[in-house]
């Protein structure tokens, strides 16, 4: 008897997977990728290097152009921040509360998903203009929402919620509360669970949201361009650009914003998902 079946009778032999094979799921995925996201991605940088080094710092250092993008990505970083910690809040009431019209609460975080942007951004114009419901109120003090930058971050607010409700929501419903009880059996004090117990378990989920609001919120254009009021260097948003460009045959200059907005959306997203795996090895939670 040779040392082959001698091997073969001892290595349990390996067990047939009911999913079709590695080879074929893997090419069928990056097939679909590439012709998704990868070929058109790089069809920009494909672009964008047609210009030259020089054409291009030229155009991505343009005035108008870095204004447009300080104000995109610092709005969408600002409404992320603020759903994050409202989006908690708000999982939290529908998880652990039982109040009546709950449910249609619960309905209603959906409502960004499935409401046009350009539906959202013409009822957000009409409530805080200065003669809207909200604006007339704010107008006395001085306090103006609608046509300026502050405009563009109540927008990115609305339409990012539900990414974190949406993510807190099942982890936090999923949660052991005999954790809470034995913390608080061990005489920790409510804030000391929440900051001990709590928040290690919903760090990733928090991270997770925040990430998917700020890529909606930088991208953004629909719910935007009625309330900001488009106005160069104060409430002109880097999507508004591109399509400005390209409306005037600047194709260069479109590019150039493209590519920046891209290169910068991914070096944030890409911190934020390093963070978010230094937590969980941190406070030992993976997926």
């Amino acid at each position: 008897m040779n040392h082959a079946h001698v091997l073969s009778r001892l290595v349990p032999a390996r067990m047939p997977s009911v999913l079709p094979g590695f080879g074929l799921t893997m090419g069928l995925t990056l097939t679909w990728l590439s012709l998704i996201i990868l070929i058109p991605l790089a069809g920009v940088f494909i672009r964008t290097t047609g210009l030259g080094w020089d054409a291009f710092v030229t155009l991505a250092t343009d005035p108008r152009t870095l204004a447009a993008l300080r104000l995109s990505f610092s709005a969408a970083l600002a409404a992320a921040a603020i759903n994050t910690i409202f989006g908690f809040l708000v999982a939290w009431v529908l998880v652990r509360y039982d109040f009546p019209g709950r449910k249609i609460v619960d309905a209603a975080i959906d409502l960004p998903f499935a409401l046009p942007t350009a539906v959202a951004g013409l009822a957000l114009t009409a409530i805080y203009a200065p003669n809207g419901w909200i604006g007339a109120l704010l107008d006395p003090f001085g306090i103006k929402i609608a046509y300026t930058s502050a405009g563009v971050v109540v927008a990115l607010v609305f339409i990012g919620l539900p990414f974190v409700v949406r993510t807190v929501q099942p982890v936090l419903a999923d949660f052991d509360k005999d954790l809470e009880e034995a913390s608080a059996t061990l005489g920790a004090t409510r804030l000391q669970t929440v900051h001990r117990v709590l928040f290690p378990a919903l760090m990733p989920p928090l991270l997770t949201g925040f990430a998917l609001a700020f890529a909606r919120g930088v991208g953004e254009y629909g719910s935007i361009i009625f309330i900001a009021g488009n106005i160069p260097y104060r409430s002109e948003i880097a999507p508004l650009l591109i399509v400005i460009r390209l409306e005037e045959y600047n194709y260069a200059a479109a590019t150039a914003v493209a590519a920046v907005m891209l290169v910068l959306s991914f070096v944030l997203l890409l911190v934020i998902n390093l963070l978010q795996g230094w937590n969980r090895r941190r406070t030992g939670f993976s997926d």
